[in-house]
């Protein structure tokens, strides 16, 4: 079998579309349709359902993927490599959310550049969780962290750590709504402060209200801004309300710059999981990083 068919084969699988496929391959869309078509009639079975937008794996697809893209992926990392074994330089590719990425898993895997004294060398890219997964399937990155868990048997997803996320607003906030912990019967308090947020659904505000208060904020998002650095820099500004990863405002809180609004029994927490690509673990510095990633997350719960 053409193992150029094949390569064609899993990044349309990877893509879900002959069009994104093409794109990643520098190919063009009809050399990809024609690809498929070669090695589906090779196999005498069909490997996708054409629909009006991409295109869904067959049973036979999906099995052929999994068994195919480990071995694609080593063929591609032997001729990234080079063949000389004094040659111990790897890059990795990292993939996730801007601020957990930059506060947690960066700092922890140049350490581990640092100490591996083989020249490991790190790239690293921010997105959503819906980005992140994509480009990891595509072959753009070689591991992704997310809070979203990848469907499929392509990516393989463990889980990394828990992120508390706490009510903070600037101390002149806390001081006009008095100092007694919320109840939900309180939360008319909270109807005068302004809320700062990542977008304009007020994705933690209303998880946190759901979670805490069983009900849904009713407060618009007054300043939006698409980091939550920069949201922490807001509210210590005074410019309202926030919620917040613990890990991202615990310097803060001790300064006092921010103050935590609500202490409830059991906070609101959210999963992060470290994905890779199904058998990419047997690359050395794909499994060295995965490894070090999960062993320092110990420490950051």
């Amino acid at each position: 079998m053409d193992l150029a068919l094949l390569r064609t084969f899993v990044t349309v699988h990877r893509a879900g579309s002959f069009t994104r496929a093409a794109a990643l391959l520098g190919l063009s869309q009809p050399a990809v349709t024609s690809q498929i078509r070669t090695l589906e009639r090779q196999l005498g079975r069909p490997l996708f359902l054409r629909q009006a937008r991409g295109v869904t794996p067959t049973t036979i697809g999906d099995e052929l993927a999994h068994k195919a893209a480990p071995h694609l992926d080593a063929l591609v990392e032997i001729t990234e490599s080079g063949l000389d074994e004094d040659s111990s330089l790897r890059t990795l590719h990292l993939a996730g959310p801007p601020e957990f990425t930059a506060e947690r898993a960066l700092p922890a895997l140049t350490k581990l550049a640092d100490d591996a004294g083989q020249g490991f060398a790190l790239r690293a890219s921010f997105g959503t969780a819906e980005e992140v997964l994509e480009g990891l399937s595509a072959g753009h990155h070689d591991l992704a962290i997310t809070t979203a868990r990848p469907r499929g048997a392509l990516l393989t997803a463990t889980a990394l750590c828990d992120e508390e996320h706490i009510l903070v607003a600037a101390p002149r906030w806390a001081q006009k709504i008095g100092a007694a912990p919320l109840h939900r019967e309180d939360l008319a308090a909270l109807d005068g402060i302004p809320v700062v947020e990542v977008h304009e659904s007020l994705p933690f505000v209303a998880r946190y209200w759901a979670s805490v208060f069983d009900r849904r904020p009713t407060a618009p998002g007054t300043v939006v801004v698409p980091d939550l650095r920069a949201v922490l820099a807001c509210t210590a500004a005074g410019a309202g309300l926030a919620v917040l990863p613990r890990y991202l405002c615990a310097v803060a809180l001790e300064r006092g710059d921010v103050v935590a609004l609500h202490d409830p029994a059991v906070p609101p927490l959210r999963t992060y999981v470290l994905v890779v690509r199904t058998g990419t673990l047997a690359m050395p510095h794909i499994a060295r990083a995965h490894e070090w990633l999960l062993r320092s997350a110990a420490d950051w719960c």
